[in-house]
């Protein structure tokens, strides 16, 4: 396989955990949330290289919504959360950094925000930081969080 594209980005293949039909399941680069009691968070996007939600066809949008229920469920169990934020910000005003539809999921316990909607507030505030401002993670670190939860997903 030659690869596939986030936007003007190439995914390595390292960086994949999950696939189904239409969409991926990656690692993140440049997570945008804290992430004080998880190592990180995932994003889900189509296959297609698709800038805005309204973009993808039915079939595409049905199989991200169920892509990320699975990924959700696996990010729960692994990361032992209790709850998962899940959120496209559609369009550069919406805080999305990288023109290619994406679904954040985040994983959450009760700890984490003291008022629950304040990773709104914090997601928002981000919203302005420069993708390059960010620091990457690395190859490594990346590979090894997409080693642990692609196990999740070969028997399926």
């Amino acid at each position: 396989m030659s690869g596939h594209r986030f936007g003007p980005y190439l995914i390595k293949e390292s960086q994949i955990f999950f696939r189904s039909k239409l969409c991926l399941g990656i690692v993140n680069l440049k997570p945008i949330a804290p992430y004080w009691s998880y190592p990180f968070y995932v994003l889900v996007i189509p296959k297609r290289n698709t800038p805005r939600l309204a973009d993808l066809n039915r079939e595409e949008a049905a199989d991200l919504m169920i892509s990320a229920q699975r990924i959700g469920n696996v990010i729960e169990k692994h990361y032992k959360c209790t709850s998962l934020t899940m959120t496209i910000q559609d369009g550069p005003q919406a805080g999305q950094t990288v023109p290619h539809v994406h679904m954040h999921v985040i994983p959450r316990r009760s700890e984490d925000w003291a008022n629950n909607d304040d990773i709104y507030k914090d997601l928002d505030e981000k919203k302005g930081v420069d993708n390059e401002e960010r620091e990457p993670r690395t190859e490594e670190d990346m590979g090894k969080e997409a080693n642990e939860l692609r196990v999740y997903f070969e028997s399926n």
